[in-house]
């Protein structure tokens, strides 16, 4: 079961990163593309550890990969929000 569960978030965030990128595609913002990277990040994540490693969450790796997808996420919204020079 944890399997399949694991399984859909990865799809879902496939399907998040697919949703930034098209608006990446219309607006040619760095905001959107950040965020894509950020979304399929945890999606390979997600998969790698259906596929190569034991499914539990419990290891430095995930957080280190949930650590850069979230840091991408933070960037962004730091770029977006700074000031123009």
């Amino acid at each position: 079961m944890n399997e399949f569960l694991m399984g859909g978030i990865a799809v879902a965030s496939f399907v998040a990163g697919l949703f930034f990128f098209r608006f990446w595609v219309h607006t040619r913002d760095r905001f959107f593309v950040f965020f894509a990277l950020s979304f399929w990040i945890e999606a390979a994540n997600r998969v790698a550890m259906i596929h190569y490693l034991e499914p539990s969450e419990d290891s430095p790796l995930h957080y280190l990969v949930r650590l850069v997808a979230y840091g991408l996420i933070l960037f962004a919204i730091i770029q977006k929000n700074r000031s123009p020079r």
